[in-house]
């Protein structure tokens, strides 16, 4: 565990306290809490709470921060804080309460943890596995879940989802920290849960057995563009990949097509489709069966 010193010398918000409960004293005293994080919109987030501390009347300090540790950047490659670091910097915060574990679960992490005392931490896009060692050193005895169901592929909305999260968090932060979040907490059904596991090679094939939108959705990863075609298209050849306005059209299950509106050859810039077709000069296209 390094904690930050300058370059020259991971929609969802989680606080996390021990499965064993342990009473929060009735004192005036402001509850610790470590913030955790590492992008710009978790940047955010720590600006509102750090904004919010500030208050007389705030329930709570911010008295560490968790961040992933300094990465080379840019052509020189010099090494860069995280935006969370470099916030909390700017905010004056004390370095030495910038905590930059490569892992986790590093004992030498886990003991200067300790020694903050905290009450509760918040998570937001920190970017590590936290382990069940960390998760039993909050005090305040329970865990609680913040989120945003609603997704959609926009980077504008990543920012907005972590804006009305903030304001939410803030706003159930003191109900958090006096223990009665948990007589209105909802608990989760894990049956409802949908589990997204880690990708693998094999997954990064295309089977055109498989329907037009099950494809299409494989595709929207990749800087590869695909459509779900809304032509009626007839073929004599039910492997022949055919071209039509700006796009190949492949057969895929249930009679459905997949358009493919650009592709990249290997070592080869991404090329349009039909420059692509082009190219074939008349050469049949096939699928294998």
């Amino acid at each position: 565990m390094a904690r930050y010193s300058p370059p020259s010398l991971r929609c969802f918000f989680r606080c996390a306290a021990s499965s064993a409960s342990r009473a929060v004293g009735s004192g005036t005293r402001k509850k610790n809490l470590v913030f955790l994080g590492s992008p710009q919109v978790a940047a955010s987030v720590l600006d509102k709470l750090l904004g919010a501390s500030g208050s007389p009347e705030s329930a709570f300090q911010v008295a560490a921060v968790v961040t992933q540790p300094p990465a080379a950047k840019n052509r020189g490659r010099k090494l860069m804080p995280s935006a969370v670091a470099q916030l909390a910097l700017d905010r004056g915060f004390p370095e030495e309460l910038i905590f930059t574990p490569e892992r986790a679960r590093e004992e030498s992490f886990l003991s200067a943890l300790k020694e903050v005392e905290p009450d509760v931490c918040i998570t937001a896009a920190y970017g590590n596995i936290l382990p069940q060692k960390f998760l039993d050193i909050p005090s305040c005895g329970y865990e609680l879940s913040l989120c945003i169901c609603t997704l959609r592929e926009a980077p504008e909305l990543l920012s907005m989802l972590f804006h009305l999260g903030s304001k939410l968090l803030i706003n159930e932060l003191p109900s958090i920290l006096d223990g009665s979040a948990k007589d209105k907490a909802q608990p989760q059904d894990d049956s409802k849960a949908t589990l997204a596991p880690k990708l693998n090679s094999e997954e990064s094939w295309l089977s055109f057995d498989e329907e037009a939108k099950v494809l299409h959705n494989k595709v929207k990863i990749k800087v590869i563009s695909t459509k779900v075609s809304t032509s009626c298209v007839k073929v004599g050849d039910e492997n022949e990949i055919l071209f039509s306005g700006s796009s190949l059209l492949i057969p895929c299950s249930g009679s459905t097509w997949l358009e493919v509106l650009e592709l990249q050859l290997p070592g080869k810039k991404v090329t349009k489709a039909q420059d692509f077709w082009n190219g074939l000069r008349g050469q049949k296209l096939m699928k294998l069966p």
